[in-house]
């Protein structure tokens, strides 16, 4: 029974996964955005911006590219708040709970749709910061783990929209949270060196995930020496998150379907 329940759960997730990514396809302008923002940031960055900001001893794009990869995984989190919550608050779910499905498999294919998506935003980010000389020195395993760093963050992150999508009342009130993904990157050593900050909110950008993860990325790309306990830090937080918000939304879509 149980090995039947595992795949009843792995077929209709997957089913949601494609029913979530056509729904993405339906608004093709929306998808182009997504793609476009990391170049146009890239850009802006190191074109407008780049030569007043100091990032020390390497080039401005080596130093940014992390901090622009978070930024834009972002830009694509408040479409997969938004499309929970209209599924919950328009009747859908109550639609599929007459059906024979995995009661989690709508949740579960939300996200795995949210990772493709951001990953591909991810991959547009990285060749628009190849041709405005973004050189990294990682070997292939060093690309391997910044990889799955990068999966674990935007799973994290996904869990996270799908947890606000079930909770909202309406759409605006489940992509609004959404948009701090997208600005906690500016508040991080993702675009200056964190000892650059008032004192205050230094300790507030040395001590939040995405500092971690920044730093992990940048020290696996440009084959530097990892920070002290960065990389492991940055696990653990992707890891907790994960369990956190991924339990949020399971009791949260237990309490509305209820």
């Amino acid at each position: 029974m149980r090995h039947k329940q595992e795949g009843s759960l792995l077929h209709d997730s997957k089913i949601m996964f494609i029913r979530s990514m056509k729904l993405s396809f339906r608004s093709p302008d929306a998808m182009v955005t997504a793609l476009l923002v990391p170049a146009i940031l890239m850009i802006v960055f190191v074109y407008v911006f780049g030569g007043a900001m100091d990032v020390g001893g390497i080039s401005v794009v080596n130093f940014i590219v992390p901090g622009i990869i978070l930024q834009t995984i972002g830009q694509t989190i408040p479409t997969t708040a938004i499309g929970m919550n209209n599924d919950v608050t328009k009747g859908v779910v109550n639609r599929f709970r007459t059906m024979p499905i995995a009661k989690s498999s709508l949740m579960t294919g939300y996200v795995l749709a949210t990772l493709l998506r951001s990953l591909a935003t991810v991959t547009v980010t990285i060749g628009a910061a190849f041709l405005v000389g973004f050189r990294p020195d990682a070997n292939f395993l060093q690309w391997l783990i910044v990889a799955g760093l990068i999966a674990l963050y935007i799973i994290a992150m996904a869990w996270l929209a799908v947890a606000s999508g079930v909770g909202a009342k309406d759409p605006e009130s489940a992509a609004g949270p959404m948009y701090l993904v997208g600005v906690l990157p500016f508040l991080s050593s993702g675009f200056v060196p964190t000892e650059t900050m008032p004192a205050a909110l230094r300790v507030f950008a040395e001590n939040q995930p995405m500092t971690h993860i920044i730093n992990s990325i940048r020290a696996l790309l440009l084959n530097e020496p990892m920070p002290d306990g960065a990389l492991r830090a940055a696990l653990l937080w992707c890891v907790g998150l994960i369990a956190l918000f991924y339990i949020l939304s399971v009791q949260t879509y237990k309490r509305k379907t209820r």
